[in-house]
């Protein structure tokens, strides 16, 4: 009991320390969707969530914790000084320091912190750092927001550190190397990822809606669930793209198991329509663009492409929004975890759909 009771009051001292740090202005950089709380620290929620700042000196430390309903551990990727340097392990429990070294001759050095899982995988609290911090400032970019599932939220896409047949579901994601980022760094856009694994229109991978939600149902929900104790998303954001790609587990049989009805193509379009709508009224002057999957093939294939056609012919009367446009991802065979895309698949997505989208945002 002694033991726990030092263990707590080091760990509220080191929160109450760092949180402390943290209490400047222009100082930090947040992004994704994520959450300030009162006591000074901040909740990465969503898929490459993250936190940037500045300092000087040759090292520092950043305290994260791993925060859900249950105790697990949880990852975050690192970039210093726009290099990559890899995942690192937040393990379950108390409030956790990770030193930072520091190995070019800059004065000044920049980290950026992402959440490498997404907002189902729990969250991860960031408490601060014992940095020298420095000023931080963004320049105005243009900004794409990818809604999507596990393909979106790169998930299974890193069996680099743990094979893909040992380990949990977090341990295989890369949020940093899925698709959405790695397009929006080619291109130099700000970008927001929506994703859930799993996730469909009207139904999902293995449930017909009946016991799990669809995306419009927890989409404005900031944690991307249907707790209604959990803030609402504010539309903070404002894209100017919003790329969708929900309907691989719309079309997926599910595990073979369970009950899985026929495909309902009015239920898909239906929703997809309504779902289009909701953004509408919070995106005015958003171009939307909906794709296909690269997981999608055959006769299923045929018929979501006729799909995303009837959603578009759904909008082609309305004058008030951009045009919708449709992007079809070319076929792929998977080399990743459990059937999805690996970060070499990833790197793939984004090569075909970077040019599309750096034209759509070079018309406006």
């Amino acid at each position: 009991m002694f033991l726990k009771k030092i263990s707590f009051l080091i760990s509220f001292l080191l929160l109450s320390l760092l949180a402390t740090a943290q209490n400047k202005s222009n100082t930090f950089l947040y992004a994704g969707r994520f959450e300030k709380l009162q006591n000074n620290t901040v909740v990465l929620i969503g898929t490459a969530s993250s936190v940037t700042f500045n300092f000087t000196g040759n090292e520092c430390s950043i305290a994260l914790q791993s925060v859900d309903s249950y105790e697990h551990h949880n990852y975050v990727s690192l970039v210093l000084d726009g290099k990559y340097i890899g995942k690192i392990r937040i393990e379950k429990g108390a409030v956790q320091s990770f030193p930072i070294k520091v190995t070019s001759n800059k004065k000044e050095h920049r980290l950026e912190i992402y959440k490498n899982t997404e907002a189902h995988s729990g969250n991860i609290l960031f408490v601060g750092t014992t940095a020298k911090l420095a000023s931080i400032s963004s320049k105005e970019k243009k900004k794409i927001e990818f809604i999507g599932d596990s393909i979106t939220c790169g998930a299974a896409s890193d069996p680099s550190e743990i094979p893909c047949d040992q380990g949990e579901y977090m341990d295989h994601h890369n949020s940093y190397y899925a698709y959405g980022p790695t397009l929006s760094r080619a291109i130099d856009v700000d970008y927001l990822v929506s994703s859930v694994s799993g996730i469909g229109m009207y139904r999902n991978w293995n449930d017909e809606n009946k016991d799990e939600a669809i995306m419009p149902d927890v989409y404005q929900n900031l944690y991307l669930t249907k707790d209604n104790s959990k803030p609402k998303y504010d539309f903070a954001f404002q894209p100017n793209i919003i790329s969708i790609a929900i309907g691989t587990n719309d079309f997926s049989g599910g595990d073979g198991k369970k009950e899985r009805l026929p495909f309902n193509v009015e239920k898909y379009v239906s929703n997809y329509i309504n779902f289009i709508k909701m953004l509408y009224e919070h995106n005015p002057n958003a171009q939307i663009v909906i794709t296909n999957s690269p997981m999608v093939g055959g006769e299923k294939a045929i018929v979501f492409e006729d799909c995303l056609n009837k959603v578009k012919s759904a909008f082609a009367e309305d004058k008030s929004h951009k045009a919708i446009q449709i992007f079809k991802f070319k076929p792929m065979t998977p080399h990743g975890c459990l059937g999805h895309p690996d970060v070499a698949d990833q790197k793939v997505m984004a090569d075909q759909y970077a040019p599309f989208l750096k034209k759509l945002l070079n018309e406006k």
